[in-house]
């Protein structure tokens, strides 16, 4: 079904910029339909299932005797590119599909200004997106025990075959921050936002994209959900300020400040425990692309030293945003005047006023809104 849009007098022409802007959730939501319709036919079905199912997929054998099916379990490689381009399309359209059936009847209701409703509609997907993913995230550590052993992240490494779950949960990662760039020109993003936006959209992306080639998933999702859950927080309660219910707004960012340095501090501890101790353990001598093994010391102290840096570099924004903030504030504070000086000022004032009335009939009118000085004649008797 078409997403329903805003009536206008003009329609914009086929293939400008308005037209695609106006409709590129239904022309995104046509090019997946042609996937999901080439499944129906033999002869394309070997093509658009390299689209729609995940590839590079593995069976292992449950038992030697029997010779019962064992589950079925994944790996990476080139084919996950077409497999991300599907999910990628797919990601707009829930995306367009939030925007207007949710975000946009709020934003008409609250009468925001311009400013105000670019950051709302960001915290607004943000907020679904992060909540989403850490629930999500959660669930699949529950399922692969490693909420209970912490070992589990360097144990039995390289972690070459993933399940269907955690490999689509990354799958799903990679399409959403890349289909973070088009939205910067679906949504009209100005020029002095976009910066901020790519900025932490190529982060994420370049995190996620080499923890999954360098098999690290089980570490990379145990820093996801619990960055995904801070964010979360604070999105939230950046929509609460939106909404103008200022004490809720307040308790979130105050815990979302305290949780945002717990968790700074609890990535380098889980990322010193990996790289620095556990992987030590088994060590390799050089990579082997083959087998999936880049567990060397060179590849453990970069992947250790970019881990810190951006912790690091993220602590580094928090401060210097919130000594700003009170600079700020302690410019914008009124200064109180002592009593004196002001009871003085009004007496000269008053005082100067009772010598002006002698004036009255010198023919001079002092005009305060204009600041002028107007002359005129006396009136005749």
């Amino acid at each position: 079904m078409p997403l329903r849009r805003p009536k206008s007098n003009k329609n914009p022409p086929i293939f400008s910029h308005e037209f695609v802007i106006q409709n590129h959730a239904d022309i995104v939501s046509c090019i997946a339909m042609v996937f999901i319709i080439g499944l129906m036919f033999a002869a394309t079905n070997p093509i658009a299932i390299l689209f729609v199912a995940l590839q590079h997929n593995y069976t292992m054998d449950a038992t030697e005797e029997g010779g019962d099916v064992g589950p079925t379990l994944y790996s990476y490689g080139k084919r996950d590119f077409f497999t991300g381009f599907f999910y990628f399309l797919i990601v707009i359209v829930v995306h367009a599909v939030i925007q207007e059936y949710l975000l946009d009847k709020i934003n008409r209701r609250m009468h925001l200004s311009k400013v105000k409703h670019s950051k709302f509609n960001e915290s607004g997907q943000l907020m679904l997106f992060y909540a989403a993913s850490a629930g999500w995230g959660v669930d699949i550590l529950v399922r692969e025990g490693q909420m209970t052993s912490i070992s589990s992240l360097w144990e039995g490494y390289p972690h070459v075959f993933m399940p269907f779950i955690l490999k689509f949960y990354f799958i799903c990662q990679l399409a959403y921050w890349v289909h973070c760039f088009p939205e910067l020109y679906f949504n009209k993003i100005k020029k002095e936002e976009m910066f901020g936006r790519i900025q932490y959209a190529s982060l994420y992306l370049i995190f996620i994209a080499a923890a999954y080639a360098l098999n690290l998933t089980k570490i990379a999702l145990c820093l996801l959900v619990i960055h995904y859950t801070v964010e979360f927080i604070f999105h939230l309660s950046r929509l609460l300020y939106f909404s103008e219910k200022t004490d809720l707004a307040n308790t979130g960012f105050m815990v979302w400040k305290m949780l945002f340095v717990l968790v700074r501090l609890g990535s380098i501890t889980l990322g010193v425990l990996t790289f620095w101790y556990g992987l030590e353990q088994v060590e390799s001598s050089e990579t082997s692309y083959t087998e999936g093994d880049f567990n060397t010391k060179v590849v453990r102290i970069n992947c250790l030293a970019a881990l810190c840096l951006l912790q690091a570099w993220m602590m580094w924004n928090f401060i210097t945003f919130h000594l700003r903030r009170a600079r700020e504030s302690a410019q914008s504070a009124p200064i109180k005047k002592p009593l004196g000086s002001t009871f003085k000022k009004k007496t000269e004032k008053k005082s100067k006023g009772d010598g002006d009335n002698s004036d009255e009939n010198s023919g001079v009118e002092t005009s305060q809104e204009n600041g002028s000085v107007r002359q005129r004649s006396p009136r005749s008797k």
